[in-house]
């Protein structure tokens, strides 16, 4: 019944504008994406961080 994930979607939106009301769907989309650009952030910093600790280290010498 609900296979795509356009089903989901449209269910989410219906969900939102019954309880929320239709006023509350633009901020609820600005703070997702305000969220999803935080995570991000945060991935790329921490993939900077593991790339320059692994190119900082010397390989022990035997």
């Amino acid at each position: 019944m609900f296979d795509s994930p356009t089903d989901w979607i449209i269910i989410i939106v219906l969900v939102l504008v019954l309880f929320g009301g239709a006023k509350k769907i633009p901020e609820f989309a600005r703070s997702l994406g305000k969220a999803t650009g935080e995570f991000t952030r945060g991935k790329m910093e921490l993939e900077r961080e593991i790339k320059s600790s692994f190119a900082s280290s010397t390989p022990a010498q035997v």
